[in-house]
């Protein structure tokens, strides 16, 4: 017989890995990247918008994006352990085994997979799959062997807005290929900025992201530098070809410019005080533009 006292051990179980399995998915990120998939649908979309087809790309957005990480952190388990800022993760605290990590990561696959493909098209399915398999057995692993993962982490990071536009229009246009390349350059001065934090605690894990030889240095500020500077006059395109209009072009000129400005300080201080405010200047300068370019989409 069930008392209560085990019914509530029972609910106070589920509720734990249910936690668990949440932290798994890192809703955060998850969120900003469906976020980008939902963004790149509206931005296509002439007319009226298709409020369910957006609702469900945004939820398999999520899942997919959910499902990498999980693998991602099934790779790395011995590493997180290691550092700081993910030792406390579900798989190094043993709240859930590899092979529920596996499991729930493959159900989360297998249902954005066929809600992308019964709700979208075959080519947003496909460049769906490259983009997971690129993150977590290509991004992954190149992450102990220098910044060239960076540069292929990139890739998987710019697609989730070319998915939207692409389950809007079912074809890659140069007006995805532009807010693929926006989003594409933002992730250097974004990824580098956080290894920069974040650098003691890679290296306990081998991992190297910096670059420059790794170093927090001149070098590697400048090039951040570099990078933030290109998106000013990215920013401009979709206005330059009639995507949007001037309003969210002044936005991302300014946000641009702002973000461009906090590099300086970097370069002059090499500070982790700089850095942090390169990272969370990523974080804001993205959401705001891509909403800027929906609210003056032509």
């Amino acid at each position: 017989m069930i008392t209560s006292h085990d019914q509530r051990l029972q609910s106070l179980s589920f509720a734990f890995k249910a936690k668990a399995f949440l932290e798994l998915l890192k809703p955060r990120l998850s969120m900003l990247v469906a976020f980008s998939c939902a963004f790149g649908y509206g931005l296509a979309t002439r007319g009226s918008m298709n409020w369910f087809i957006l609702a469900i790309l945004t939820l398999a957005g999520f899942l997919l994006s959910g499902a990498s990480v999980a693998i991602n952190q099934v790779i790395e388990k011995d590493f997180d352990k290691l550092m700081e800022r993910t030792k406390m993760r579900p798989l190094p605290t043993h709240r859930l085994t590899v092979s529920e990590a596996l499991i729930f990561a493959g159900l989360c696959v297998l249902l954005s997979l066929f809600l992308l493909w019964s709700f979208t098209n075959p080519l947003t399915v496909a460049l769906s799959i490259v983009s997971m398999l690129l993150y977590c057995f290509v991004y992954t692993p190149l992450k102990r062997v220098g910044p060239i993962a960076v540069f292929v982490g990139a890739f998987p990071g710019a697609l989730p807005p070319l998915l939207g536009w692409i389950a809007a229009t079912g074809e890659i246009t140069h007006e995805a290929m532009i807010i693929f390349g926006i989003q594409f350059i933002w992730q250097f001065p974004h990824f580098w900025a956080i290894a920069w934090v974040a650098d003691d605690d890679y290296k306990k894990a081998g991992f190297k992201l910096l670059p420059s030889g790794g170093g927090k240095d001149l070098n590697t500020a400048i090039q951040i530098m570099i990078y933030t500077m290109f998106l000013i006059p990215l920013g401009l395109l979709p206005a330059k070809f009639g995507m949007t209009g001037l309003d969210s072009a002044i936005v991302a000129t300014i946000c641009g410019v702002a973000f461009f400005g906090q590099t300086f300080s970097l370069m002059k201080t090499g500070s982790q005080q700089s850095a942090l405010r390169i990272m969370f200047g990523s974080f804001l300068y993205l959401p705001i533009v891509q909403i800027a370019y929906l609210l003056d989409k032509v």
